[in-house]
């Protein structure tokens, strides 16, 4: 019994301890981590909740622009292309909302949400579609917001996304509230994530299939049971690229082997998305 009053006793303490840290004058940040982690210590306070706490703290330390998605980095849909068009996109990135863009890249039309374009495959009527009609309006924030002004903000506005800006006005990437509460809980995993390369390469209806330009050759070969060299490049992006002799833009396709590629999604620096036919 001597024993129990005495862990009481000794739990009674530290919790004294920690309502003293928010009772009392306002203390450092410092002072009162180190007061929740000497109660973490003593298993007082629970160690995963003493490293949310802390991570909660730091979050107001934190800018957009230390966690946002760079630009280069964005998949983006184009307001000309048609569903058939960007589908294959959606597919692959397995993403749930998409910033859409006009000709001028920083031109945000607004967010489209996948579960908008499911009533589209029930009724059949993907030839009138119009993208612009089923947009949302799209969230504009600077790289300079803190990120715990940002999650109250998502928070109150039930936003689930955001596009950043730098200060002339041009997007600089793009942030989610998952990117956010990952700084707080750590990385959130989902069905669509995985340890291996598996999602690199996926069928796509009767059109072959949607292929990341970074899948390493090594894993292509693997899954198509083919051979293609490997000794100047580590990606079959690298290799599309050499054939092509230039840095090609969307839509425009190369033979290799009997392999047809469709360059799905490019940018000023690289290959992103691949469509891969296969002869026959």
């Amino acid at each position: 019994m001597s024993e129990d009053r005495s862990g009481n006793g000794q739990q009674k303490s530290w919790f004294g301890k920690l309502t003293q840290a928010f009772s009392d004058e306002p203390k450092s940040r410092e002072d009162l981590l180190a007061d929740l982690k000497d109660a973490a210590d003593e298993n007082v306070l629970d160690q995963e909740a003493f490293s949310i706490i802390e991570a909660a703290m730091s979050v107001s330390d934190q800018q957009v622009r230390d966690v946002m998605i760079p630009r280069s980095q964005m998949v983006v849909v184009e307001a000309d292309l048609t569903p058939k068009e960007f589908l294959p996109l959606i597919i692959s990135s397995a993403h749930s909302r998409f910033p859409v863009i006009g000709e001028n890249p920083d031109d945000i039309l607004g967010i489209l949400l996948a579960k908008d374009l499911l009533p589209l495959f029930l009724e059949g009527d993907l030839e009138n579609f119009d993208i612009t009609k089923h947009l949302r309006k799209p969230t504009v924030i600077p790289e300079s917001k803190r990120l715990n002004i940002l999650l109250k903000e998502f928070r109150a506005t039930r936003n689930h996304m955001a596009i950043v800006v730098d200060e002339y006005a041009g997007v600089s990437g793009l942030i989610t509230i998952e990117d956010v509460l990952e700084q707080i809980v750590g990385e959130i995993e989902d069905e669509h994530d995985s340890e291996d390369d598996d999602g690199n390469i996926k069928p796509f209806d009767q059109n072959g299939f949607i292929v990341k330009a970074l899948t390493p050759i090594e894993d292509f070969n693997e899954f198509f049971d083919v051979g293609l060299p490997d000794d100047d490049f580590d990606t079959i992006g690298g290799i599309v690229t050499q054939k092509f002799g230039h840095l090609p833009r969307k839509d425009e396709t190369v033979q290799i082997d009997e392999f047809k590629f469709k360059v799905l999604s490019a940018d000023s620096r690289r290959i992103r998305l691949l469509q891969v036919i296969r002869s026959e």
